[in-house]
């Protein structure tokens, strides 16, 4: 398969009143055209900033984006506008990323007319195909997003971002603000309109669980920095890193005694303004030593295709 994005020492910092906050902190991955990259990780971690950096919403502090081999980590004004059409988002918030004075038509058709696509009967009929696409009834055409139902907003947010016809979205936590049996419904529309526009994603959430079977591969990311990354399926078979141990240990399991070895979080999260040049993890690490203490871990291929940032892997592991 074809490389569609390319994401080389990407930084994002933002300057406080304490210093400077690494929000982003030399991240580096590929995405493949028609696959999902899970990237994973608690609130704060810089997930979501990734995945606005990515998108040209904000401007990266340092590193290089690619995509379709087109270096697009300067480009500025109308070659930004024109991205647009490639490069989309769903936002997480169903709730608060809707015009609350727009009707549905309105809303799907905004990029419509922002590009001046269509004439007006054919925006028109171009909404109510995505509707169709997305699952919502044409008699809610004319509704507004306070009279309808979290997994219908969140169809909105979806055809929105299809409206251009893209070929890259960034999920940004799409399904967290839904109950568990509307996030099942919007997974599976994901994954269907995937398989049927060939899209690639960029999903980001801060549950393993939601991403376990909507993944190609999976980045798990910690106060910015990259902890680990491998194809979905190993990462839930090997956890290598701690931290990722951690948070699959969180996971509800009807049979706890599956469970091979429980990993609790404990300790509070180091401060990601004027970090250290320790490994991020160490005031929550069990298996900490004085080699942590030192450096920060370099990330390395410690499996085939499994790449973990962390001094003591292989000694955790028994590699």
């Amino acid at each position: 398969m074809s490389e569609l994005l390319r994401v080389e020492h990407l930084k994002k910092y933002f300057s406080t009143p304490a210093g400077m906050l690494h929000a982003v902190d030399d991240v580096s991955f590929t995405i493949n055209k028609g696959d999902t990259l899970g990237v994973v990780g608690e609130s704060g971690c810089g997930k979501s900033t990734l995945g606005r950096t990515v998108l040209k919403l904000l401007d990266p502090t340092d590193g290089k984006i690619y995509y379709n081999g087109e270096d697009i980590t300067d480009v500025k004004g109308k070659e930004t506008k024109q991205l647009c059409k490639k490069m989309q988002i769903i936002f997480q918030d169903p709730y608060s990323s809707l015009n609350p004075r727009k009707t549905v038509s309105q809303l799907i058709a905004a990029p419509l007319e922002t590009f001046r696509m269509y004439d007006k009967a054919g925006r028109q009929e171009r909404v109510f195909e995505l509707m169709d696409l997305v699952g919502l009834s044409k008699r809610f055409a004319y509704s507004y997003p306070h009279e309808l139902d979290g997994g219908r907003r969140q169809r909105i947010g979806i055809a929105r971002a299809l409206s251009l016809e893209p070929e890259f979205i960034v999920c940004d936590e799409p399904v967290s603000a839904l109950d568990v049996s509307i996030q099942a419904q919007i997974l599976n529309l994901l994954q269907d309109l995937q398989q049927a526009k060939n899209l690639t994603y960029i999903f980001v959430t801060h549950d393993l669980s939601v991403v376990r079977h909507i993944s190609t591969d999976i980045l798990v990311m910690y106060i910015g920095a990259m902890v680990e990354k491998s194809p979905a399926k190993e990462l839930f078979k090997l956890p290598l890193h701690p931290y990722t141990k951690g948070l699959l240990s969180a996971i509800p399991v009807p049979n706890i005694d599956h469970v091979k070895q429980k990993v609790r979080l404990q300790g509070e999260l180091t401060s990601p303004v004027n970090p250290k040049n320790e490994c991020r993890f160490l005031a929550r690490c069990p298996y900490a030593t004085d080699a942590c203490r030192s450096a920060m871990p370099q990330f390395e291929e410690v499996l085939p295709n499994h790449f973990v940032a962390c001094h003591n892997v292989r000694e955790i592991n028994g590699l």
